[in-house]
């Protein structure tokens, strides 16, 4: 099985690459887009702002080859932000794959903004992507955040309902960072390799 993670210019990608490695997958790291079409498998992260992300994908002419992938698909953290269709950050459109807008996390007192941390997930709708994972802890570290719609497979809480996970036909996102959340992150990628897109 080939596993494409995309260079989409985010930084601390050794963390995910080393993941999928203890899961014994030997992941290709790329902005080429053949070696992306014709992956198993492609894995879309992200750490930084949206604007900058878009410009990147556009720069390596990856834009339309994401959105008419057919096999499955996982954006993680600003990779799962991007498959939405536009950004309350810098005003930003995006992938257009989740017909809805993310917003910045609403300001409360006690709660600080960015979320940096770990939370919990509640999972709303049954899908192989979220199996065994319902209250679960994992690790967030976002500013932005898509609301809970038709597309969520999991919600959290930080002040406010938002979606942590979600799938749109062959398109899942994680909000949170699995790489960096011990087992459960370890069974979510496990989950996303054993998908099959019908």
């Amino acid at each position: 099985m080939t596993i494409a993670v995309v260079d989409s210019g985010g930084a601390n990608i050794a963390s995910l690459l080393h993941a999928l490695q203890r899961l014994g997958i030997e992941p290709v790291f790329t902005a080429d887009p053949q070696v992306i079409q014709a992956a198993d498998r492609v894995i879309l992260p992200g750490v930084g702002a949206a604007g900058q992300a878009m410009l990147t994908l556009n720069k390596h002419g990856l834009i339309k080859v994401i959105r008419e992938l057919k096999q499955p698909v996982l954006g993680i953290c600003l990779g799962m932000q991007l498959l939405f269709e536009s950004s309350e950050e810098d005003d930003t459109e995006l992938l257009g794959i989740i017909p809805t807008r993310l917003t910045l996390l609403k300001k409360k007192p006690g709660l600080r903004i960015p979320q940096i941390g770990w939370n919990t997930i509640d999972c709303l709708n049954a899908d192989p992507f979220s199996d065994a994972l319902n209250r679960k802890w994992f690790y967030f570290v976002h500013s932005y955040a898509a609301p809970v719609g038709e597309w969520t497979l999991a919600s959290s809480n930080h002040g406010q309902a938002f979606s942590a996970l979600v799938r749109q036909s062959n398109f899942y996102g994680a909000q949170f960072h699995p790489e960096r959340s011990a087992k459960a992150g370890a069974k979510l990628l496990k989950n996303f390799m054993e998908i099959t897109c019908k």
